[in-house]
């Protein structure tokens, strides 16, 4: 008997489910869209099958507005939840495009345009996220929008934030506030004071970065308080900036302010809380309490873990911290096992950006395949066509004939035509690659600058920042490449001029060493020209260090000229040992290990003399040499 009630009660709340379903279904489109307008923040049960279920009755009434509508919720609830991969977000966001082209809502457009630009940051595909948020700008200013301008002007500066042009995001900033200002949009105009603040500190303005988190908070309390996590992120900045400025104790209370306002709105165990806890631990890191640093760098390690968080580039300097604290502590395993951790995330890092490089130029390798498969596929059915007319009488073959003949004109003039955009696109293609490369190389000079700033011991430190001047000697070459006329060959005056330049700045703050280039315009090879930048850099870099002591002025000069199939390449300076015949003492570590090797791979002969200062000359044999007029 119980049995039979069961299921009759289990039919009953089936019935009654699908004829509520049923019944939503019915409702006309503008009640389902309003009820999928004001619940999408809030998710509701069902909210997305329910959404689903508006897209399909768009679909099969061809509504296109509603199809439009439905796409834009969806996109904004995939957005908002994070249950979702962005890909989700992009799909409807691309779908709902069109379609509000076609009707011309322009206001929609120009919305979707707008929040669209902000995911693609969050893809980091920065300048699809430009692209996007300038076309958001432009429909607002034609239709005189306001508070649609403000807003753009808003994302423009977080987007150009993230691309790291802190001038132009300070720029777009500044505008954001005027605009939202005098529409007394007071939501945008606070958060445009949140990315003014970050903005300000990257820039190493901090005066104007602690007024601009000053101006946010004031915001915020006095026009928008329901705004609490920007204000805990306002209080977290400035707490930031105070460090920077030495004020350890500013900065513990603000962090400590950010962190109760987030945990007295969600609670302290949400993993989201947690990562507000960096702020802390950092301020009492920086005070000297290691102890009271721990818990606070820990909580923010496993809220920043839980989110999924742990190849994110910061985690690196969380890891360091915490290696520290438990060194300082006498937890000399834990620091360890700290250090690892971080020195895996930096592996990470690079492993990803090289797969990614990889990735990409397979795909259009492969992509470039097929398209060569389908052209000869093409040719070789209109030969067997042409070969088909050929049966016919003499006078079909003399029509053909000069039919042929103005077909293949016609064919070798789009074949020209053809050739020479696939030959702009594969030039355009390697002048990518090699910027990705110097993108790359700078992505590693900078982790070696982050990674140098936690080494105390000097000989380690300097042997970083080494290799980070190589890193940066062949960043340089393929920055010659892609910006150069000749994708295979560098001009070395100009590569020689720029790089003497770099060194000049990092190793002679007061300027007092003078480099002269003096040499043709001569084009190398890649093969060439990366292995003799190194040996120049390695050179240039030892004069700098060794031969004009305690701020001694003097003068280094690089020559290099053609002797047939020769190139003979000088580094001289008038440093100490100036006279003597003694050789000056050359660092006899990694960098003197370098230079043979490289010498050995050009197959090429140093010497080295002391007269009239220290002198270095190279001599290589090269096959092929080009000379710029």
């Amino acid at each position: 008997m119980r049995f039979i009630y069961t299921v009759i009660t289990f039919l009953f709340v089936a019935q009654l489910s699908s004829a509520q379903e049923n019944a939503y279904r019915q409702l006309p489109s503008d009640s389902t869209l309003a009820w999928l307008a004001e619940n999408y923040v809030e998710n509701p049960e069902n909210f997305h099958e329910k959404a689903l279920a508006s897209l399909d009755h768009a679909y099969q009434s061809g509504d296109e507005r509603l199809m439009a509508e439905s796409h834009l919720l969806l996109m904004r609830w995939h957005a908002y939840h994070v249950l979702f991969t962005i890909d989700s977000i992009y799909y409807h966001g691309d779908r709902a495009i069109p379609l509000f082209e076609k009707i011309n809502d322009q206001k929609k457009l120009a919305a979707i345009y707008a929040e669209l630009a902000i995911e693609h940051i969050e893809g980091n595909n920065l300048e699809k996220s430009e692209a996007l948020i300038f076309k958001a700008l432009e429909i607002y200013e034609a239709l005189g929008d306001d508070w649609g301008q403000g807003n753009s002007y808003c994302k423009m500066s977080n987007i150009f934030y993230a691309q790291q042009e802190y001038e132009l995001s300070i720029k777009y900033g500044l505008k954001a506030l005027e605009i939202t200002e005098q529409s007394q949009d007071f939501s945008t105009h606070s958060q445009s004071w949140l990315i003014l603040t970050k903005a300000y500190h990257k820039a190493g303005e901090l005066e104007k970065a602690i007024e601009a988190a000053n101006k946010c908070i004031e915001t915020l309390k006095t026009h928008v308080p329901d705004e609490v996590f920007d204000l805990a992120r306002a209080y977290g900045y400035r707490g930031n900036i105070w460090s920077d400025l030495g004020e350890f104790q500013k900065a513990l209370e603000d962090n400590l302010q950010s962190y109760a306002i987030v945990e007295a709105e969600i609670g302290a165990e949400r993993p989201a809380t947690k990562t507000y806890r960096d702020g802390i631990g950092m301020a009492y890191y920086m005070q000297g309490n290691y102890q009271g640093a721990l818990p606070h760098l820990e909580a923010a390690l496993d809220g920043y873990l839980s989110l999924g968080q742990g190849n994110k580039p910061f985690m690196q300097e969380l890891y360091t911290y915490l290696a520290d604290c438990y060194y300082q502590l006498g937890n000399y395993q834990k620091a360890y096992a700290n250090q690892q951790l971080a020195h895996a995330v930096f592996d990470t890092l690079i492993q990803d950006r090289v797969a990614n490089l990889e990735s990409e130029a397979l795909f259009k390798y492969e992509s470039g395949k097929k398209d060569q498969a389908i052209a000869d596929q093409a040719t070789t059915i209109s030969q067997k066509n042409r070969l088909q007319w050929l049966g016919a009488g003499f006078i079909c073959l003399l029509l053909l004939f000069l039919g042929t003949l103005l077909y293949y004109f016609r064919r070798n003039q789009k074949n020209m035509a053809a050739l020479s955009a696939k030959n702009k696109e594969n030039e355009l293609l390697l002048k990518e690659i090699h910027h990705r490369v110097k993108n790359n190389l700078q992505v590693i000079s900078s982790l070696l600058n982050i990674q140098s700033r936690n080494i105390e011991d000097i000989a380690v430190k300097n042997a970083i920042l080494e290799s980070q001047s190589r890193v940066q000697s062949m960043s340089l070459i393929h920055q010659k490449l892609y910006r150069g006329q000749n994708l295979a060959a560098i001009e070395m005056k100009s590569y020689f001029q720029t790089l003497a330049d770099n060194l000049i700045d990092t190793y002679s703050e007061d300027e007092v060493v003078e480099i002269k280039v003096d040499m043709q315009n001569l084009e190398l090879d890649v093969d060439y020209a990366i292995p003799l930048g190194l040996i120049a850099n390695e050179l240039i870099t030892n004069s700098l260090k060794y031969a004009f002591p305690k701020g001694k002025k003097g003068a280094i000069e690089i020559k290099m000229k053609q002797n047939q199939d020769e190139i003979i390449l000088d580094i001289s300076d008038n440093g100490v040992g100036a006279g003597t015949t003694e050789t000056k003492k050359e660092d006899s570590g990694f960098g003197s290990e370098l230079i043979e090797l490289l010498t050995m791979q050009l197959k090429g002969k140093l010497e080295a003399t002391t007269v009239e200062g220290y002198h270095t000359r190279l001599r290589f044999p090269v096959a092929k040499l080009s000379q710029v007029a």
